[in-house]
C-alpha cells in the first residue's frame, strides 16, 4: 500500500522542477478572485469553477505504485470568502460498477468515494479530512502525528454529489471557521491532499502521490498559497433530554449549552454548561479480565471540538495512550457513586507571535468533583517543530494533586528522514506523600527506498510516572525497543489475486525499569490489497519466555513461557449485482502457562447483506475456544481455566431519506470458564500449582438500542431511542454450556429505557 520511491536522483530532480512549476501555478490561480458565486450542487459549473486551479495529475496510491490511474480523475481547488472549495470529476463508465451506499456519519463502507485532507496551517502538525461518497454520505475527522486518523470530531461543511452515463462528480465547501487557523495576513499557506477511491477494485489514486501508511503523510501534502480571508462565526447550540427508565420506575429531565466563537482568525473559543453526555451513543461491549483498562473514544460535542491541538500520544507504540483522554472528565467519580458531574468546560484555541497555544478547563461541581486543566504551547519551523504542555488535576475527594510536564519535537529534515520525540515528568502529591518520575520516547522513521524502510522506537516509562488523573496510559515500570523493517510490493502480474502487498519485520525488547525481563518478541505481517476491491491481513508473531509483571497487581511477578499469536483477516466486498459482502478474522493465541500448545482458537464472521443504498442489515458472530485461560484470582494466586465464548453483533441501519436514519443493534455476549489449576506466585516467580478452591464462572452481557434521528439542521438533532442491557457475572455454577448463557442473555434487564433528546444549533 506504500509507495516505491525512484532509484534515480535525476528522475527526482525532475519531479521537484515538475512539483514547483505546479505550484506556483496553483498559488496564481488561487490568488485571483472567484468571479461567479458557487453554487454546492455536486454539478460542476465551468463558469463557477473557472478562475480555479484544475488537477489532473493523480497517480495511484493503492496500490502504491504511482503508476496512472485506471479510470482519470479530475479535481478544482478554489479559495473564496465563504470557504476553501473542491470539486471532483469522477470518470466512471458502465463497465467499472459504481457502488454506492448511505452511510451514517463517520460509518464505514466499501463505497466509491473522494476525499480532501487539509492542513490549514501548512506545518505538518494538524490536518483534516473531509471525504464524501457517491451516495453523498460523508466522513470528517482529525489527523495528528503524520497519519493518526480520529474520527470523534464532527464539522459543519456543505457538500453534494451527481451523477451522469461517464461518471460522477462531488463538490465540498469548508468554511474557514471551521478549524483554528494562524493568524495571517495577505497569504496563507494550506497542505493538501486529495484523492479518489475506485471501492469494486480498490483504486486509490492521489494528489500528490503519498498514502496515509507512510511515516511522513501530513508533513508531505503539497504546499499551496491562497488568500488568507477570515471569518468569523458565534454557534450556540443548547439541548434537552429527557429519560423514562422502566426497571427503576423513575424519569429525568436534564438540559444543557455548549457554544462556539471564533471572533476572527486569531482563536476560538469552545464552552460549555452541563456538557452533553454522549446519551445516544453507545460503547461496544467488551470482556476484559486484565489489569490494562478498556479504551473508549468520545462522542460528546465539546470535547471533541478543536481538540486535535491537544491530542498528544504518548506511552505505547499503539494509538491509545495519550496525555489527554478526555473520557476522565465525568468519567468514574472518585468517591464511587456513578459519575462525575461536569457543570462547566471552557477551551480556547489562537495564536499569536508566531506560537500557537491552547487552554483547556473542566470541573466537576458535586462533593467528589474534580478540576482539570491543560495548556499548550507549539513553534514551527522550516523542518522542525516544538510543542510543550502542562497539565494539572485537582482532586480533592482523594486528597490528590497531579501534574504532568511534557516537551515533544518533530524533525523532517529530507523526505527519507522523520524522528520525532517527546519527554515527560509527572509530579503527584496525596495525602502528604510526592511522586516524581519521567519518562521518553523516540520514533525514527528512514525511507530508503524502492519500497523499503525502517523505523526504530524506544519508549521510557519510570516506576512512579502517573499520568492516568487526565491522560491514558497502558502501563508504567517499562521499558520498550522496536526496530521494524518494511517493504512495499506493487509490481504483481496483472492475473494476480493481489494488487500490492505491504511486509514488515519486527524483533523487539520488553522490560521493567526494576529490571525485569519480560519478553523478547520477533513478528512478521502482511497487509495487501486485492483485486476485488478488498483486503487481507496475515500476521505471526512469536514471544520468548519472560515474566508478566502485571497480572497479580504487585503482589509478584510471574514466570511465563513462550508465546505464540496467528491472526487472518478477509474483506470480500459485494461484486456486480450481488447484495452480500462478508468480513472474516480468524486467531491463535497462546499467552497462558501451556506454552504455545495450548492456545485460545477464534473465528469471527460478519456477513452484510445491502438490501437497497439505503438499507444495510448486518451480523456478526464469534465463537472463541480456550483451553488455558490465565486469570487473577486475588493476592498472589492466578487460575487457569478452560472457556467458551460466544457473542453476536447485528443490526441495521435505514437512510430514511436524506433527513432520517434509523438504526437498531443488539450485542450480546455469553462466556463460561471452567477452572484447570490454581496457582500460587512463588518467591522466584514461578507458578506453583496449590489445591485452592476456585470456582467456576460465567458472565452474560447485552446492549440492544433502538435509534431513530431526524436532522433539523446542520448539526441539529431530534433523537428518539430505546435502550436496554444488563450485564451478569456468577460463580459456581453446575451447568456448562456457552450456547446456555449466550441465550439466557436475552433476559437480562438491568436497564430499560426511553429517551428523547433534542440539540439545535444557532448560528450568529
Amino acid at each position: 500500500m506504500r509507495r516505491r520511491c525512484d532509484s534515480s536522483a535525476a528522475r527526482g530532480r525532475t519531479m521537484r522542477n515538475n512539483l514547483i512549476i505546479c505550484m506556483s501555478a496553483v498559488c496564481a490561480a488561487f490568488a485571483a478572485p472567484c468571479a461567479h458565486a458557487l453554487d454546492i450542487d455536486g454539478r460542476i459549473d465551468p463558469q463557477e469553477w473557472s478562475q480555479a486551479q484544475r488537477i489532473q495529475e493523480f497517480r495511484l496510491t493503492q496500490p502504491l505504485s504511482r503508476e496512472p490511474a485506471s479510470q482519470p480523475t479530475e479535481a478544482w481547488l478554489m479559495a473564496t470568502p465563504q470557504g476553501l472549495a473542491v470539486a471532483f470529476r469522477n470518470h466512471q463508465p458502465a463497465g467499472v460498477p459504481r457502488l454506492r451506499q448511505h452511510t451514517q456519519r463517520d460509518g464505514d463502507g466499501t463505497v466509491d468515494r473522494v476525499n480532501l485532507y487539509v492542513d490549514f496551517d501548512g506545518d505538518g502538525r494538524a490536518g483534516y479530512n473531509f471525504t464524501v461518497t457517491l451516495a453523498n454520505s460523508i466522513t470528517d475527522a482529525t489527523i495528528t502525528s503524520e497519519n493518526l486518523f480520529g474520527n470523534d470530531w464532527d464539522g459543519d461543511w456543505r457538500h453534494a454529489t451527481s451523477e451522469d452515463e461517464e461518471g460522477w462528480s462531488a463538490e465540498m465547501l469548508i468554511p474557514w471557521h471551521i478549524a483554528p487557523m494562524r493568524q495571517r495576513e495577505g497569504m496563507r499557506t494550506l497542505g493538501i491532499q486529495l484523492d479518489r477511491v475506485i471501492a469494486s477494485t480498490g483504486e486509490r489514486t492521489s494528489w500528490p502521490a503519498v498514502h496515509y501508511t507512510q511515516a511522513r503523510y501530513l508533513s508531505a501534502f503539497n504546499r499551496i498559497e491562497v488568500p488568507a480571508y477570515k471569518q468569523s462565526l458565534l454557534a450556540i447550540t443548547p439541548y434537552v433530554v429527557g429519560v423514562q427508565d422502566a426497571v427503576r420506575h423513575d424519569s429525568d429531565f436534564d438540559g444543557g449549552v455548549d457554544l462556539f466563537w471564533k471572533p476572527s482568525g486569531k482563536f476560538q473559543l469552545s464552552a460549555t454548561l452541563n456538557p452533553d453526555f454522549g446519551q445516544v451513543e453507545s460503547d461496544e461491549l467488551t470482556v476484559n479480565f486484565s489489569a490494562t483498562e478498556t479504551f473508549n473514544s468520545d462522542k460528546r460535542p465539546f470535547f471533541t471540538e478543536n481538540q486535535s491541538f491537544f491530542d498528544v500520544q504518548f506511552g505505547s507504540y499503539n494509538n491509545y495512550s495519550r496525555l489527554i483522554y478526555t473520557r476522565r472528565v465525568g468519567g468514574p467519580a472518585d468517591d464511587g457513586d456513578g459519575s462525575g458531574d461536569v457543570t462547566a468546560a471552557v477551551k480556547l484555541n489562537g495564536s499569536a507571535g508566531g506560537f500557537n497555544y491552547g487552554v483547556f478547563a473542566a470541573s466537576e461541581g458535586d462533593e467528589a468533583g474534580r478540576d482539570f486543566y491543560a495548556a499548550r504551547v507549539t513553534r514551527d519551523f522550516a523542518q522542525l517543530g516544538l510543542g510543550a504542555m502542562v497539565t494539572r488535576v485537582e482532586r480533592p475527594w482523594l486528597d490528590r494533586d497531579a501534574n504532568v510536564y511534557e516537551f515533544d519535537q518533530r524533525w523532517t529534515p529530507n523526505a527519507q528522514w522523520a524522528i520525532r520525540s517527546a519527554v515527560v515528568a509527572s509530579d503527584v502529591q496525596q495525602a502528604g506523600r510526592s511522586f516524581r518520575d519521567s519518562g521518553g520516547q523516540i520514533r525514527i522513521d528512514y525511507d530508503m527506498g524502492r519500497g523499503w524502510r525502517q523505523q526504530l522506537y524506544g519508549l521510557h516509562l519510570g516506576r512512579d510516572l502517573m499520568l492516568n488523573d487526565f491522560g491514558y496510559l497502558e502501563r508504567n515500570n517499562f521499558n520498550y525497543l522496536r526496530y521494524d523493517l518494511g517493504r512495499r510490493v506493487t509490481d504483481l502480474p496483472a492475473d494476480s489475486a493481489y494488487a500490492g502487498h505491504d511486509w514488515h519485520y519486527a524483533v523487539s525488547r520488553r522490560y521493567s525499569d526494576d529490571g525485569v525481563h519480560i519478553a523478547d518478541a520477533f513478528a512478521v505481517n502482511r497487509r495487501s490489497d486485492t483485486r476485488d476491491g478488498g483486503r487481507e491481513f496475515i500476521e505471526a508473531a512469536v514471544w520468548g519466555r519472560g515474566h508478566d509483571d502485571l497480572i497479580t497487581r504487585g503482589h509478584g511477578v510471574l514466570r511465563v513461557p513462550e508465546k505464540m499469536f496467528l491472526t487472518y483477516e478477509r474483506l470480500r466486498p459485494r461484486k456486480g449485482e450481488s447484495p452480500w459482502s462478508l468480513y472474516t478474522e480468524a486467531g491463535y493465541s497462546a499467552d497462558g502457562l501451556g506454552g504455545i500448545d495450548e492456545g485460545k482458537l477464534s473465528l469471527y464472521l460478519e456477513p452484510n447483506y445491502q438490501y437497497s443504498d439505503r438499507l444495510l442489515l448486518f451480523a456478526g458472530i464469534e465463537y472463541s475456544h480456550n483451553p488455558d485461560w490465565l486469570l487473577w484470582r486475588g493476592d498472589n494466586r492466578v487460575a487457569t481455566f478452560r472457556s467458551d465464548l460466544l457473542s453476536l453483533n447485528a443490526g441495521l441501519q435505514w437512510f430514511i431519506d436524506d433527513k432520517q436514519e434509523l438504526r437498531v443493534r443488539l450485542e450480546t455476549i455469553g462466556v463460561d470458564a471452567r477452572t484447570r489449576q490454581a496457582y500460587r506466585v512463588g518467591s522466584d516467580g514461578r507458578a506453583l500449582a496449590v489445591a485452592e478452591d476456585v470456582p467456576d464462572f460465567s458472565l452474560r452481557n447485552l446492549g440492544f438500542q433502538v435509534r431513530y434521528r431526524y436532522e433539523l439542521a446542520p448539526l441539529s438533532y431530534l433523537y428518539v431511542a430505546y435502550v436496554r442491557g444488563g450485564e451478569m457475572f456468577e460463580e459456581g455454577m453446575q451447568e456448562h454450556n456457552v450456547g446456555r448463557q449466550f441465550s439466557d442473555a436475552f433476559d437480562l434487564r438491568d436497564s430499560e429505557q426511553l429517551l428523547v433528546k433534542l440539540s439545535y444549533r444557532f448560528e450568529i
